[in-house]
């Protein structure tokens, strides 16, 4: 089983590690010329964001060339997942593969503008994180498969959460608008956990407009000092079975 995965604080690359089988960061895959992918299974581990995969996920279906019996998709979100599942079989489809099997596992959320970082991290036990990430495992290796049906109805309520949210939230000009305190030391971690390599660091952190509005910066940063406008807390979160090392292996 191969599990190709994008991170940004941990949350998915902790559900690949539980899943098993062969890891693979989705943006190192992106790096390579060509992406040819062959196992009996396959899935994709990745965030919600504002209802879809990361940008960077859905270059990476159309990009990839994957050959298996069993492909899957298992989402971590926060808040909702909303259409999420019908965006990864719409972009399955379009990749010319069979989407078998969807899930998606509430964890903790890291979007600061809409949460106080420290009540997600204390109320995590609330959202039974374990149980759901072994229920997924369970369903996976009996190769469950489940349906997602795009009807009419649900086509248009993608469409009218991209309209709203995705392109008001996914910009990606995004990290213009973060600011950078004198805290900052200049050590360059906020450059080498972008899965994008939307940041330069010289005398001063530089942001382009490839953000993934990962927020892998913002949270990793040893210092603390890149922040949003519009955060609710200057609280920070890692997953706390992942290590910086491992989200730098992952996106460096």
């Amino acid at each position: 089983m191969t599990i190709c995965y994008f991170t940004a604080t941990g949350n998915s690359l902790y559900v690949a590690r539980r899943l098993g089988g062969e890891l693979k960061s989705i943006p190192q895959l992106m790096r390579e010329t060509s992406i040819q992918i062959q196992d009996d299974a396959v899935g994709i581990v990745c965030p919600v964001y504002c209802g879809e995969m990361p940008k960077m996920v859905c270059a990476f279906l159309e990009k990839s060339k994957i050959e298996t019996e069993y492909f899957f998709f298992v989402y971590t979100y926060g808040m909702a997942d909303t259409v999420a599942r019908p965006n990864a079989e719409l972009a399955a489809r379009k990749a010319g593969l069979k989407l078998g099997y969807s899930a998606s596992i509430r964890m903790v959320d890291n979007y600061l503008p809409g949460f106080e970082m420290q009540n997600q991290i204390e109320t995590a036990g609330e959202k039974k994180i374990e149980e759901q990430i072994e229920q997924v495992c369970r369903e996976i290796a009996e190769r469950r498969e489940n349906t997602v049906k795009l009807t009419s109805a649900k086509r248009a309520e993608m469409a009218l959460v991209h309209n709203t949210m995705g392109r008001a939230i996914l910009k990606s000009s995004a990290a213009q608008d973060y600011i950078v305190s004198d805290d900052c030391i200049r050590c360059g971690i906020c450059a080498k956990v972008c899965p994008a390599n939307n940041i330069i660091v010289t005398d001063r952190v530089r942001f382009s407009d490839y953000c993934e509005v990962c927020y892998a910066c913002v949270h990793n940063c040893p210092k603390n000092a890149i922040h949003l406008k519009n955060e609710r807390s200057a609280a920070r979160f890692r997953n706390e079975h992942v290590e910086l090392k491992d989200i730098l292996s992952a996106n460096e």
